[in-house]
């Protein structure tokens, strides 16, 4: 249907569509600020933690989407083409982050064993912490933190506004400015590596000083990966309902997204599994405590819900080729995964701030209290630009085969 739809028709901005998405989707996300501001109020110590979880999730959606955005712009494709937009408006949100990042900074020490006074800590941490005290401190955790959001942000920046500058001048032609998208996209990706593998150490292996992982920076790669595939399978669902997504996006497209979401199902596995033998096969003292407290007491049940809600289900079901190409049968499938998303990171952090406690509500609840905000500057940003980068040189080329 391509070929009918004019360059006018495809840069259409469906504001009052996406109003009504954003509001049915904020509506669950209005109960959680009510459940997180009742949590708060009760206890604030797991408040935070909470806030922890929920702040990784949304983080690792804006961060995932930035890195396939890249991805994108390397190795083109219909599939990048058509949720392109989705990934600029979820990178976008960068900002709010970088606001929401600040209640951690300013709770350190209710959080990190390594930003609380001497006193306080128990004698193994405290020689761990003594060993790591170069890097594990306020002031260099701080410091890192602006450094990863200036990185992000000058390739949020500059990626979205060359995107905006495509969209309103850029020839329909190959030329140097598509180029430039690649130039920068092979560094950027380097970056992102770098950063997740030091944030992942800095915002979540630190709860625990006396642990340590040569494989876990990978992992959350993988976890961002994959949350960031099934929610731009979710939202593409919902946009493939009008004008213009309608005409352009098509049960192959979606096929080529729900085989990405697949692939990182396949992926997040293979880390967790492979973190898994080499930590249990070296048996040392300062590493197996990570698994014992997960796989025994509260959070036992949990970890099993983990590698059958992120991994078995998700891997048969998304083995059916008719699922995949089915809109609302896939949209629901990446669902199921957002919700898993949420229960792994909880998995990941709980039993290092609260072993004995389990997986609590507050931590939902926090997750939907973010969206809320988080939600509401995904749909404002995807709905300020045209829905398809109709400009782009090889948006007619990438449409041009079977199916339209």
């Amino acid at each position: 249907m391509t070929g009918h739809l004019d360059e006018a028709a495809m840069m259409t901005r469906p504001t009052a569509e996406i109003g009504r998405l954003g509001s049915r989707s904020m509506m669950l996300g209005g109960l959680g600020l009510v459940l997180t501001a009742v949590g708060f109020m009760m206890a604030r110590d797991t408040f935070m933690q909470s806030y922890l979880i929920a702040f990784i999730f949304w983080m690792g959606i804006t961060m995932g989407s930035l890195a396939v955005l890249m991805v994108q712009y390397l190795s083109g494709g219909a599939w990048g083409l058509v949720a392109r937009r989705i990934f600029e408006a979820a990178t976008r949100t960068l900002p709010l982050m970088a606001l929401l990042f600040l209640p951690i900074v300013l709770q350190l020490p209710v959080l990190y064993p390594w930003a609380k006074p001497a006193s306080e800590i128990a004698d193994v941490v405290r020689e761990a912490i003594e060993k790591k005290a170069a890097y594990l401190n306020p002031q260099a955790f701080e410091l890192r933190a602006v450094l990863f959001f200036v990185v992000l942000g000058g390739l949020v920046f500059v990626l979205n506004r060359w995107s905006k500058e495509q969209d309103e001048t850029a020839p329909l032609l190959p030329g140097p400015q598509d180029r430039r998208f690649r130039l920068l996209s092979g560094p950027g990706l380097v970056c992102y590596v770098l950063i997740v593998t030091f944030m992942s150490v800095d915002w979540i292996m630190s709860l625990d000083p006396t642990w340590y992982s040569a494989i876990f920076g990978i992992l959350t790669l993988g976890g961002q990966g994959l949350a960031t595939m099934a929610f731009t399978v979710l939202v593409l669902t919902k946009l493939m309902r009008f004008k213009p997504m309608s005409e352009v996006a098509t049960s192959e497209n979606l096929h080529d997204l729900g085989k990405l979401m697949f692939a990182f199902t396949m992926l997040w596995a293979y880390f967790s599994i492979s973190q898994l033998l080499i930590i249990w096969s070296a048996n040392l003292p300062e590493e197996i405590p990570y698994y014992l407290k997960r796989f025994n007491g509260p959070w036992a049940p949990v970890s099993i819900a983990v590698l059958v809600g992120q991994f078995v289900v998700p891997f048969l079901v998304l083995l059916s080729r008719s699922l995949k190409r089915n809109p609302a049968m896939v949209g629901r499938v990446a669902f199921f995964i957002l919700v898993m998303r949420i229960v792994d990171i909880a998995l990941t952090i709980g039993p290092m701030v609260r072993a004995d406690a389990g997986l609590h509500w507050l931590d939902i609840a926090a997750v939907a209290g973010m969206g809320l905000l988080w939600l509401a500057f995904f749909w404002r940003n995807l709905a300020s630009r045209a829905l398809l980068p109709a400009r782009d040189p090889y948006f007619k080329e990438a449409f041009a085969h079977g199916g339209h």
